[in-house]
């Protein structure tokens, strides 16, 4: 049996989630995957996939053993990427990508077919999500991340600072008053986003004076998404504080007005990151080399105090 192409077919298997379809993109008979599979359990002496005539999974071993099946099968692609000349050539091959959720939707997707027409040979998975997953245990490749990360095993790359401000509707400061300083905000009600992750709310906080200052708010109503949180804006329920990017179009339009201006919200780092020795992959550093320059050319995702 050839355990690499054995691990290659497994892993075919396990990304179409079909014996069918991972057989058809392949070119071989569904038969052939079959026994391979068979003949890779009986070798590593555990069941690998749960199979029935509806369903497709992962055993507990089997899905362990996906994760480190990427990660030789990575190995064995940028060595024989480098001897063969390949660091020469075009990058190609997979690349996983996690992004958060309403960031990747704003600031990336929109502009991702300028990457993909640059580099056609790179076949790019994107997961948009929320919540922060484990880069190695789902198999990925980079996660762009903002805030201040958590200790990690992890390489961090910086790539910006997102600015961030507060605002809120015209009905809502009519009824409710302007603040003039973040310390009025003990009279006026808040649109409290906390984290899906931690389901802690984030801190309001101001930079006074070079100073950063949190302070507590009266919350209207708490969410737990950042485009929930701009929409709870628009209807008049609080203050918000939001990435300034998400709401430049509310702002042009008078929906929404932007207040205490002059003491913002402390920026949050933008950064990509992704597993020890993982940037020797050329698709890697080509889409990074890319994500940093399409973050450079926007203020709101480059902001300094």
């Amino acid at each position: 049996m050839d355990r690499l192409k054995a691990m290659q077919t497994f892993v075919r298997i396990v990304e179409a989630n079909s014996f069918t379809k991972a057989a058809e993109t392949l070119d071989l008979p569904r038969a052939a995957l079959t026994a391979t599979i068979k003949k890779l359990e009986a070798f590593l002496g555990t069941q690998l996939l749960q199979r029935t005539t509806r369903r497709l999974s992962l055993t507990p071993d089997g899905a362990d053993y996906f994760r480190k099946c990427l990660d030789i099968l990575q190995a064995v692609e940028d060595a024989d990427g480098t001897y063969r000349g390949q660091g020469g050539g075009p990058p190609r091959g997979k690349l996983r990508v996690e992004l958060p959720g309403t960031f990747g939707r704003y600031a990336v997707v929109p502009y991702i077919a300028d990457f993909c027409r640059a580099y056609p040979d790179i076949d790019l998975v994107l997961s948009l999500n929320e919540r922060l997953q484990d880069l190695t245990e789902q198999g990925l490749d980079c996660s762009l991340r903002v805030g201040v990360l958590q200790d990690s095993a992890m390489i961090a790359r910086p790539l910006g600072s997102m600015r961030c401000l507060t605002c809120a509707s015209p009905d809502y400061l009519a009824a409710h008053g302007v603040p003039q300083a973040w310390s009025d905000l003990s009279a006026h009600r808040g649109v409290m986003h906390f984290s899906g992750r931690t389901g802690r709310p984030y801190d309001w906080d101001f930079v006074v004076d070079g100073s950063v200052m949190i302070t507590a708010i009266h919350s209207a109503i708490a969410v737990n998404d950042a485009e929930a949180n701009v929409s709870c804006a628009l209807q008049g329920l609080g203050l918000a504080q939001v990435a300034a990017y998400q709401v430049r179009d509310q702002l042009a339009s008078g929906a929404l007005v932007e207040v205490l201006a002059d003491t913002p919200p402390a920026p949050m780092p933008i950064s990509l990151q992704y597993p020890q020795g993982r940037m020797a992959s050329p698709r890697l550093r080509v889409f990074a080399e890319w994500l940093a320059a399409l973050l450079r050319k926007d203020p709101d995702l480059q902001s300094k105090l």
